[in-house]
């Protein structure tokens, strides 16, 4: 049974409309229900097949205000690149030691994972643990790289990893309320283009099917997704 705020909120919307995304962010940014600062979530549902290899749709964008979580960083490298990344300010830096006490101790204090490519041989161990919640380092996401000053900079700044799944749906973060409408959609600009730019070429018809934002405890409000589509194409 849905609590009582959440029906007055459900009473804003309406259930038949498709908002524009400067609507939608505005009813979200103002519908409070807990007394914690509550995140705000995107979810687009993609016209793509995520079983077909070439339709797996992925990628990064750094939002332009964070998100309003500063990630813990864990940093996996040899030799001088350790010292890079605390440099860089990861904050936890080893390589076999720290590989080590994830696989025997199932440490996982962290939010992301950054790899150097010639430690990976080692990091296959842990594959199976990390896999599965989403902190395997990749290359098609900029975690595996020698570039470790950009890639924890990217990371603090608000980079954010989106991926399509099974559903064809994406979900990601776009900030918390306590952002305000602003900065809200600005951040909702930058991950909606972003997905678009991640259009695969084999992809047919329209591309975002529904768009919808909600907020940790409050109910979905749909977007207009032909407005939505526009919106992202032009930025």
């Amino acid at each position: 049974m849905a609590g009582k705020k959440y029906r007055e909120a459900a009473k804003l919307i309406d259930r038949d409309k498709r908002y524009s995304l400067e609507e939608a962010i505005k009813i979200v940014a103002g519908t409070k229900l807990a007394k914690f600062d509550e995140s705000v979530e995107m979810a687009v549902r993609l016209n793509v097949d995520p079983r077909q290899a070439d339709q797996n749709v992925r990628g990064t964008v750094v939002l332009p205000n964070g998100t309003g979580k500063v990630a813990r960083v864990l940093v996996l490298a040899k030799g001088e690149k350790e010292k890079e990344a605390r440099d860089a300010g990861a904050d936890f830096v080893g390589g076999e030691d720290l590989i080590k006490k994830i696989q025997e101790e199932n440490w996982l204090d962290f939010d992301r994972v950054i790899a150097t490519p010639d430690i990976m041989g080692l990091v296959g161990r842990i594959g199976k643990i990390l896999g599965p919640r989403g902190l395997m380092p990749n290359p098609k996401v900029g975690t595996v790289t020698f570039d470790l000053a950009k890639a924890v900079g990217e990371v603090k700044a608000g980079k954010v990893d989106y991926r399509v799944d099974k559903a064809g749906v994406v979900h990601a973060p776009i900030g918390k309320l306590s952002f305000g409408e602003p900065k809200l959609l600005e951040n909702a600009h930058a991950l909606l283009a972003a997905i678009v730019r991640a259009k695969p070429a084999s992809a047919k018809g329209n591309y975002v099917r529904t768009v919808a934002v909600s907020s940790t405890m409050g109910p979905g409000v749909k977007i207009d997704p032909g407005a939505a589509r526009v919106m992202a194409a032009a930025a």
